[in-house]
C-alpha cells in the first residue's frame, strides 16, 4: 500500500507533519493491511467519536496511540511474555522519546495504548487516551458505530476497508498471544484464546486467592 494517504477522511484531518509521517512509514513497514488499516480506522474514529462527545484531543499524539496500538501483535514485536498492549505502548514510547516528543506527552500515549483493553477507565482520562479506545471500540466492538453518520462510516471504510475484518482480526489477536497465554489473565483478551482453543485453561482470580500461601 502507498503511504502517501489522503490528508483529510470524513472530514478529519490527519495532521501533515514530520512525526505523522514517520509514524505511518514505520507503521506501514511492520503491519500487513488488516493491522494498518485497522489502525488508521482507529484514529479516523477516535477523532469522530471525540467530535461528538465535544473533546478535542492533540491529533499527533492521538495518531500516534492508535497508529502503535497493535503493533505487539505483529511477528516482528510480539516476542516477549508481556501483554502485547505493553509491548506496543513501550514500542511507541521509546519511537516517541526518540523523535523529540516530551516524555509527558510520550507517556501519554503509552497510558492509551496500554489501557486500551481495558474497557471502564479510559473514558476518564485525558482526550487522547480515552480516544484511542473510543476508536477501537467503534472498529472492533462496534461501540458508538451507530452514532457516526452514515456517510462518514462510508467514507473511512472506503478508505481503509475491512474485509472479512471480524475474523481477521480475531485470528490476529490469537496470533499475538497464544504464546504468552498468561499475560490475557483479567483481560478480555483470554475470551479469545478460549475461541481458538476450547482447551484452554484460563487462570482463575477466585482460585489465586483461594489457594495462595496465606493460611487464611
Amino acid at each position: 500500500m502507498d503511504i502517501q494517504l489522503m490528508d483529510t477522511i470524513a472530514d478529519v484531518v490527519i495532521p501533515d507533519t514530520a512525526l505523522v509521517r514517520d509514524i505511518t512509514e514505520f507503521i506501514r513497514g511492520a503491519e500487513d493491511d488488516l493491522l494498518f488499516d485497522h489502525s488508521r480506522r482507529v484514529f479516523l474514529f477516535g477523532a469522530l467519536q471525540g467530535r461528538r462527545r465535544g473533546i478535542e484531543p492533540d491529533l499527533e499524539l492521538l495518531y500516534a496511540g492508535a497508529m502503535f496500538h497493535d503493533m505487539g501483535l505483529t511477528e516482528r514485536y510480539r516476542t516477549s511474555n508481556l501483554r502485547f498492549e505493553v509491548d506496543s505502548a513501550n514500542l511507541a514510547r521509546e519511537f516517541l522519546l526518540d523523535h523529540g516528543v516530551e516524555q509527558a506527552d510520550a507517556d501519554k500515549v503509552w497510558l492509551g495504548i496500554a489501557l486500551h483493553t481495558t474497557p471502564g477507565i479510559p473514558d476518564f482520562l485525558a482526550p487522547e487516551i480515552a480516544l484511542v479506545t473510543a476508536g477501537v471500540e467503534t472498529d472492533v466492538l462496534g461501540i458508538g458505530r451507530d452514532d457516526l453518520a452514515p456517510e462518514a462510516l462510508a467514507a473511512v471504510t472506503a478508505a481503509h476497508p475491512r474485509p472479512d475484518f471480524k475474523q481477521r482480526i480475531l485470528t490476529a489477536f490469537n496470533d499475538g498471544m497464544k504464546h504468552r497465554p498468561h499475560s490475557t489473565f483479567g483481560t478480555v483478551n483470554a475470551d479469545v484464546l478460549q475461541h481458538f482453543d476450547p482447551t484452554f485453561d484460563r487462570d482463575n482470580f477466585v482460585d489465586i486467592i483461594l489457594r495462595n500461601t496465606w493460611p487464611e
